[in-house]
């Protein structure tokens, strides 16, 4: 899952990107609402964490725009107003769902990982012949063994199984399991695709095709 959090006080978006990446997550930031737009335009992000009170463009505007993109991130709007009335605003300018500030961590998660789930066409459990992907549990096994995964080769398991056999290119790979840090001439992909592979042992699962990606 890749996660844009959207936060102009930067120690705080920071750490909401830190717990989420340990969550296992992508997450790339903006500070402010020009940059989320612009973020938003380049990359497809899965959950867009809002605060809604931001400078350059207001967190209203942002929302307002991006919830109007058919096909578009789930958005979770954060705020310091928590009354009744500014809920109802929050989720008529299309924000899908709503925190209040201060927020329990593990909340934030979970919201996120649920707005994540929404999509209709891919189910929270996922199967391939012997092999099963708990994307709730974030747990994954072949027949009877459990597979110990990292989050980046779990998140490569996930998106697979989610294109029902079309071949996922390793442009889509970088764009939806890592973040806009990471180099897109580094071998990572190569380097995680031997190593997931491995782990799921024999008979192989993941085919090559060669100058366009990988299929389950």
């Amino acid at each position: 899952m890749r996660v844009l959090v959207v936060e102009d006080r930067r120690t705080l978006a920071d750490r909401i990107a830190e717990g989420l990446r340990d969550a296992g997550m992508a997450v790339d930031v903006a500070n402010d609402g020009a940059a989320a737009l612009a973020a938003a335009e380049y990359h497809q992000f899965d959950v867009i964490v809002l605060d809604r009170d931001l400078p350059v463009v207001h967190g209203d505007q942002v929302c307002r725009t991006l919830a109007g993109v058919e096909g578009g991130a789930r958005i979770l709007m954060l705020t310091a107003a928590t009354t009744v009335d500014d809920r109802v605003d929050g989720l008529e300018l299309g924000a899908d769902d709503y925190l209040g500030k201060p927020f329990a961590f593990r909340e934030l998660i979970a919201r996120v990982r649920t707005l994540g789930r929404r999509a209709p066409s891919t189910p929270p459990l996922m199967r391939h012949g012997d092999l099963t992907v708990d994307r709730a549990r974030h747990r994954a096994s072949r027949g009877d063994h459990t597979l110990s995964l990292t989050r980046k080769e779990f998140g490569v398991l996930e998106l697979l199984l989610a294109a029902n056999g079309a071949v996922v290119s390793a442009e889509e790979l970088l764009e939806h399991v890592w973040d806009v840090n990471t180099d897109p001439f580094s071998r990572i992909i190569t380097v995680t695709m031997t190593r997931l592979r491995r782990k799921l042992g024999p008979p192989p699962l993941i085919d090559t095709v060669v100058g366009k990606g990988y299929r389950i």
